[in-house]
């Protein structure tokens, strides 16, 4: 069975604007702009223990503002972009909430205009939740490897009557290995960090990872692509994909 290195290595790949599969033809709403931004570029990634406080600290340190190169909304749900900080890691479903299932276990910081999929947290603090599209904000997702999309990886999706899937409570709601567990996303000058209490890994604190930043797209209307898929791959920390860092 080949390592989740080697799944990550074999998938990524660089984007087209127009991808026709099996009679599907997808526009990509990705903005040229998002291959040449500072803010999507890594310059170095860390995850750190803080025993004091059991906290996870995941953290990227950008070349230019993080958390500031944000998509454009689209209108609409089919075709939505997302940007995505991503750490994969070498975790387990299970240490995540998501069972059994195989795949690449992902911390992901993404936005996305169209849409509001955390429907438990007021990330913006207005006293509405269901208005925090554009803001930054954290879900872990299991990825698998899907050459349908440029990106090569997409979140792993499942048929809504399997009665073996396992999810968090906390998950989006949708036929794919996603959760929306509201952990803080704190953006400071060139780095971002998300916070995420060490007994949501099932005090799991030392595994490897990577960093990338990408764009995302969501598809609901052509049944032969992913539901969200990889599109456009902006950088990676480690450069080859290879998960090499070890947590702190």
């Amino acid at each position: 069975m080949p390592t989740r290195s080697q799944l990550l290595l074999a998938a990524l790949a660089f984007s087209v604007s127009l991808v026709p599969v099996c009679g599907c033809e997808v526009k990509i709403n990705s903005d040229p702009a998002f291959a040449k931004s500072p803010g999507l570029k890594i310059k170095e990634v860390s995850v750190e223990y803080k025993e004091e406080l059991d906290l996870m600290v995941f953290s990227m340190n950008l070349e230019g503002p993080a958390g500031k190169t944000v998509p454009k909304a689209v209108g609409g749900l089919d075709g939505a972009p997302v940007l995505a900080y991503v750490f994969p890691t070498t975790l387990k479903a299970a240490d995540v909430g998501m069972g059994n299932a195989e795949g690449i276990v992902a911390l992901a910081i993404t936005s996305h205009p169209d849409f509001d999929d955390t429907p438990l947290w007021d990330e913006d603090a207005n006293g509405k939740y269901d208005d925090d599209k554009v803001i930054y904000h954290t879900h872990w997702a299991l990825l698998a490897k899907d050459e349908r999309v440029p990106g090569g990886l997409a979140v792993k999706e499942f048929k809504k009557e399997d009665k073996s899937v396992v999810l968090p409570p906390t998950n989006c709601g949708m036929p794919m290995y996603l959760d929306a567990a509201g952990h803080s996303v704190v953006e400071r000058g060139n780095t971002l960090r998300a916070i995420v209490p060490a007994y949501y890994l099932r005090n799991r604190t030392k595994f490897k990872f990577d960093g990338v930043t990408c764009y995302m797209q969501v598809n609901t209307s052509c049944m032969a692509k992913p539901m969200l898929g990889v599109y456009e791959v902006y950088s990676v920390a480690s450069k080859d994909l290879s998960l090499p860092y070890q947590t702190k």
